[in-house]
């Protein structure tokens, strides 16, 4: 319920801050339109720019944040003091800072924990946060002295680092694509069922960003999920319904190395080849994301065709078998997302496609199988 009420109390308080800033600007008049109309179509610009399919949380468009930031630092322009009140430039940035607690707020919709996720947002700030701080302070300099004619120029650099912006996540894009494609050949060919693959990763991602993985290694998490079972590909007789957490240790390993062998064939991020290979491993040993695979792996095997109570046992399954073969942090991070998400109780969030703001399987998708 907390979840749900604060996002609601944020955007009240958004909503009255930008209502107070507009009633005093159309109470006061807009101070040096030409001013606040070449700043405003700037921040728009930005906005345009946004990449597609970015990262939700992610600042995504550093031009827009720059131009309020150098609007509302700006005090001359073109040698002359400029007159727009505190409330006229607390209006263009709360029109962006919008936008910016909207995605912060994804946490309501995902169920992504508070702690990790602005963990993650607090490693990224150094890098885009510090350019656009810093080009914003550079702007509002530069148009005291010059005037206006110093927003294109200025502009440029974080214009094409927004479409470069553009291109990578259409290349991710792309590139997840292709291993999602690769993932199925599983499926298609019977050794795996429908969807296995699919569910494995998003629920991985959940347990990681639990767990508080950083960003990059949240990637590699999802697409060694997605190729977790690759290697059974390799196999003459394929293992009953997939199930590959019921074999024998010796036999496990083979598979995975299997797998990892077929995945370095792809061209993939070795990082990735390295989990599926050590999937297996005795889980001491394991890199955390190979922990995390085995351990929703079983989880989803086990619970597969057990009814209404499969993941209650299946979780308590998983429980006994901490301290042998799986890594206890991960089994519990596995229940509390279980527990948000209500699948413990065989209760079915509702499906969605591979995606979310990120391009990337989230917490829509069915995991009490």
């Amino acid at each position: 319920m907390t979840a749900r009420r604060s996002p609601l109390a944020l955007h009240a308080v958004a909503g009255l801050l930008v209502a107070g800033s507009l009633l005093v600007t159309f109470a006061t008049g807009v101070e040096e339109r030409p001013v606040a109309l070449a700043f405003g179509v700037l921040v728009a610009v930005g906005e345009l720019a946004r990449p597609p399919g970015g990262p939700p949380l992610r600042e995504a468009a550093p031009l827009g944040a720059a131009g309020s930031l150098a609007y509302a630092l700006v005090g001359a322009h073109a040698g002359h003091p400029t007159h727009h009140g505190v409330a006229q430039a607390l209006l263009v940035l709360t029109v962006l800072c919008d936008t910016v607690v909207v995605a912060v707020l994804a946490r309501s919709r995902t169920g992504w924990p508070f702690a990790p996720t602005l963990r993650d947002e607090l490693r990224g700030l150094p890098g885009i946060g510090s350019a656009v701080c810093a080009t914003g302070a550079v702007m509002a300099l530069a148009v005291a002295v010059v005037g206006l004619w110093a927003l294109p120029v200025f502009s440029v650099p974080l214009l094409l680092t927004q479409l470069s912006l553009r291109r990578h996540a259409a290349v991710r894009a792309t590139y997840r694509q292709t291993i999602a494609s690769l993932a199925r050949a599983t499926e298609i060919a019977g050794y795996t069922p429908a969807g296995h693959a699919r569910r494995v990763a998003a629920l991985s991602q959940a347990v990681g960003r639990d767990l508080g993985l950083p960003e990059p290694e949240l990637t590699v998490l999802e697409y060694a999920a997605l190729m977790h079972d690759i290697g059974q590909l390799s196999l003459v007789d394929p293992v009953p319904d997939g199930a590959t957490a019921g074999l024998p240790a010796a036999q496990q390993r083979r598979i995975a190395l299997l797998g990892g062998a077929v995945v370095r064939q792809t061209g993939a991020d070795a990082r990735v080849a390295a989990v599926v290979e050590r999937q297996a491993d005795p889980y001491p040993e394991q890199p955390p994301a190979a922990r995390i695979v085995r351990v929703v792996n079983a989880y989803e095997e086990k619970a597969r065709g057990r009814g209404p109570g499969g993941p209650l046992a299946a979780l308590e399954e998983l429980r006994l078998g901490t301290g042998r073969e799986y890594a206890p942090e991960v089994v519990e991070a596995l229940a509390g997302v279980l527990r948000r998400t209500g699948a413990q109780a065989g209760v079915h969030p509702p499906a969605s496609g591979p995606g979310g703001a990120s391009g990337r399987v989230v917490a829509g998708d069915s995991w009490a199988v």
